[in-house]
């Protein structure tokens, strides 16, 4: 809370023009957070959309259930450590500047 608190104090000090013109500030991680719900709740939507249209099939649909349920477990897995992996560049950003202003 005390980030954006000081965040919000730069954007209100230096105005929200400059600040986003300049790159002062990554918006990137915040965009990265509201990816990572869209990408899951596509997922899991996706997942259970297999799901049902396996139990609705004439023939066969046993392999598409299944295949529901691997998905429905392993792509929010899979979205997670994407979204972490972008975020793990902008925190090493961060630690960079740090020491450079040290």
């Amino acid at each position: 809370m005390e980030d954006v608190k000081k965040e919000f104090e730069t954007v209100k000090n230096q105005g929200f023009i400059k600040t986003f013109l300049n790159f002062d500030k990554m918006m990137t991680p915040a965009i990265i957070k509201i990816i990572f719900y869209i990408g899951l709740v596509l997922s899991v939507l996706v997942s259970l959309g297999m799901i049902i249209s396996g139990m609705n099939a004439y023939y066969g649909g046993g392999a598409q259930v299944f295949l529901g349920i691997i998905m429905l477990f392993l792509s929010p897995i899979t979205i997670r450590v994407y979204c972490e992996l972008l975020i793990v560049i902008f925190k090493i950003h961060e630690s960079l500047v740090e020491i450079k202003n040290k």
